[in-house]
């Protein structure tokens, strides 16, 4: 059985921020950069569950690295490295929780917005076509079929909400009244350029990028890419050979674990309810499964 790291505490590291997933930490005279550390939780609904998924914080870790490589060219990301031995040496008695599942990286100043892209309509958006064909701004086309593929990619960004709350969409207008209209238009080039490379890279290998969230920040007042990419957890990732347009889709992300808890007598607020360990171990398999089609690696 796998261990899982549910949370992270370095005494010698200042904890300056602990996420859904993520704990990040800033290291003395180390000022410019950050700790960022995935551990095993798991979140849905905006709610982190109280059972963890063995391995996942691994598994972020290794597509991310993967697709910051492979999207390097689109945009700068901040990663500086993810070789425990290449961390400042007050990392290194940690060495054992780091190992596979941390990155060094650039500090930044994220943007307020979450960056999605959608390809297909699905979730929250098939749902909101449901009530209004014009959604977000965008009047889409009368008569799309859920699941069914956009034109073209679609830039629907989000405010950006504490945790416990939920993202809300909103339209590339409002976006360029937080953060100005150049720097909208910057925003929505980059995350279209990432999500066409990466998606179409990903049906060679078998699988849809149905859509995806991608986290900006300023470097130097220069916009790069950061957090995770391209992961379960900010995706949805359908098997192309099962792809049927005109209902849900099977996926390897974590709408499996989502479909489980919407047929549950759970209103979807804390506290979360017992995860089986069957769903726990099901969840798990999906991840790796995304990964290893993806990446070719185990």
């Amino acid at each position: 059985m796998i261990d899982a790291i549910i949370t992270t505490d370095f005494p010698d590291l200042k904890l300056v921020h602990r996420g859904k997933v993520r704990d990040m930490y800033m290291i003395p005279g180390h000022d410019d950069r950050i700790l960022m550390v995935a551990t095993d939780r798991i979140s849905a609904y905006d709610v982190v569950m109280n059972e963890p998924i063995p391995g996942k914080g691994k598994i972020l870790t290794q597509l991310s690295l993967f697709w910051f490589d492979l999207l390097g060219d689109v945009v700068e990301n901040h990663l500086i490295s993810a070789r425990v031995e290449d961390y400042p040496a007050i990392c290194h008695k940690y060495a054992a929780q780091l190992e596979g599942r941390s990155m060094l990286v650039h500090k930044t100043k994220p943007l307020p917005i979450e960056c999605i892209v959608r390809g297909y309509i699905s979730g929250s958006f098939w749902s909101a076509y449901q009530q209004n064909p014009k959604v977000c701004g965008f009047s889409l086309p009368a008569g799309m079929l859920e699941s069914e593929q956009f034109p073209a990619p679609l830039f629907t960004p989000s405010t950006k909400a504490e945790l416990g709350t939920h993202d809300e969409n909103i339209s590339i207008e409002t976006m360029a009244g937080i953060v100005g209209q150049a720097r909208a238009r910057e925003i929505a080039e980059i995350s279209i350029n990432l999500y066409r490379r990466a998606a179409d890279y990903a049906r060679s290998k078998g699988i849809i990028i149905a859509d995806t969230k991608f986290e900006l920040g300023l470097k130097d007042d220069a916009l790069i890419l950061i957090d995770e990419v391209l992961t379960p957890d900010s995706s949805r990732f359908w098997p192309l050979d099962q792809y049927r347009p005109g209902k849900g889709q099977p996926s390897f992300d974590k709408q499996f674990l989502r479909d489980y808890l919407s047929g549950l007598d759970w209103d979807k607020t804390p506290p979360a309810p017992e995860l089986p360990a069957e769903i726990i171990d099901k969840t798990r398999q999906r991840y790796a499964e995304a990964v290893s089609r993806i990446t070719g690696k185990e």
